[in-house]
């Protein structure tokens, strides 16, 4: 199946709190163009994110939904997805409950959990890979 040419990061609309709105795709085509959209600093944290998520899970499957990127198992299973906020990048767990340490943000829904990433704040990436593979070992929600 022929791939779709990628939207070119610079023409891309932002929604609300600067979220690219990016075509539904499943593979890592969309993703990227996702990545390649997100404002400012939040473009960097974008790359850093899937680059970690691809090195702890090699055979991770990747496509945009609701305008934001989505990891998971399969193509109709996953376990993590991020979002552009105004301030801030927010990771959703959507088995996050089940992690440990458990992320810090609570979510209405039970299962799911939150980190939220800020510009000035500090990251610990050993422990978001420690969450990615355990989240990967999970059974992931269907979307």
């Amino acid at each position: 199946m022929a791939q779709d040419k990628p939207p070119n990061p610079d023409t891309v609309v932002l929604l609300s709190g600067g979220n690219p709105q990016i075509a539904k795709g499943f593979g890592d085509a969309p993703v990227q163009a996702y990545i390649a959209a997100m404002p400012g600093w939040k473009r960097d944290l974008g790359a850093h994110l899937d680059a970690i998520v691809t090195r702890t899970v090699p055979d991770v499957a990747k496509a945009v939904k609701w305008n934001s990127p989505f990891y998971g198992t399969r193509n109709d299973l996953w376990f993590l997805s991020f979002h552009c906020m105004t301030k801030y990048v927010k990771v959703a767990f959507f088995r996050g409950a089940a992690l440990t340490p458990l992320p810090p943000g609570k979510s209405k829904q039970q299962h799911v959990r939150y980190l939220d990433i800020y510009e000035d704040a500090p990251f610990d990436e050993a422990q978001f890979a420690d969450w990615v593979e355990q989240a990967s070992q999970l059974p992931g929600e269907k979307m």
